[in-house]
């Protein structure tokens, strides 16, 4: 009778560990992937929100960073991406006359915005006059070329009728967060980068900033879109619609950006 008992019971086990096996097979099974370029200055958001799409859905996100600019021509050159997070429209305009943009999918995402800032406590000002005293070495901002952020740079530095006398200062980062990173590690005192960054350091953020007011340069409209290499990825689709949602745009104005 004894030996019956567990035998019924090893049957009942093995059953339920096929079943466990079969459903968790056909989870993973499901589960998509999106492959997804996003520029420096959004890759802390893109993170929060990537992560917050993988727990309602079991989908995988994987965020390839860097210059708008360098993620440009990386797709041009045939780089697998799905989705693709510009700095600006002009790289997005650029790909949709050029045939590497799902039809229909571009929008704007976020409108961002620089700080002048430094590692330095009370080395910055609300009003930036740091930058009129010329009491620095270098001023560190992302490659103009490659980068909106870095562009915004020169503009503010014309708009403060400062660009002649601080131009042989400057000192490129490939992007936004390694200009970011040349100032944080204090390799250079002064630095232009984007506000979303300062807010993503949180409390250990160390030093002082000044919120360059927005008239100082033109709109920095983050666009994204669906690339054709997207298209057939319904998951990618999906993960572009959660980025328009109520959840990611509140989590995109926590970072500092504006709302469109």
């Amino acid at each position: 009778m004894i030996t019956q008992i567990f035998g019924h019971i090893k049957a009942i086990g093995l059953l339920l560990l096929i079943a466990f096996t079969v459903t968790g097979a056909s989870s993973y099974a499901m589960a998509g992937e999106v492959n997804v370029a996003v520029a420096a200055n959004f890759l802390g958001t893109a993170k929060k929100i990537s992560s917050a799409f993988e727990q309602k859905t079991g989908h995988k996100i994987i965020l390839s960073a860097g210059s708008t600019g360098q993620l440009y021509a990386q797709i041009r050159n045939g780089a697998p991406y799905d989705c693709f997070f510009a700095a600006d429209s002009e790289r997005i305009t650029k790909l949709e006359k050029d045939g590497f943009v799902a039809d229909g999918t571009r929008f704007i995402y976020a409108l961002g915005s620089v700080a002048l800032y430094s590692a330095e406590p009370e080395y910055v000002d609300g009003k930036g006059e740091i930058l009129h005293t010329g009491k620095f070495d270098k001023l560190a901002i992302a490659n103009p070329k490659t980068a909106p952020y870095g562009r915004a740079a020169i503009e503010i530095l014309h708009k403060m009728r400062l660009y002649s006398q601080i131009s042989d200062k400057l000192v490129y980062g490939q992007s936004v967060a390694q200009a970011f990173q040349f100032v944080a590690s204090k390799a250079v005192k002064l630095g232009f980068v984007a506000i979303s960054q300062l807010i993503e350091a949180g409390d250990k953020l160390k030093g002082s900033y000044w919120v360059v007011n927005p008239s100082f340069y033109e709109p920095i409209k983050q666009e994204a879109a669906l690339l054709r290499k997207g298209e057939s990825n319904k998951t990618a689709v999906e993960f572009m619609e959660f980025t328009k949602g109520t959840e990611a745009r509140t989590v995109i104005k926590t970072f500092g950006y504006t709302l469109p």
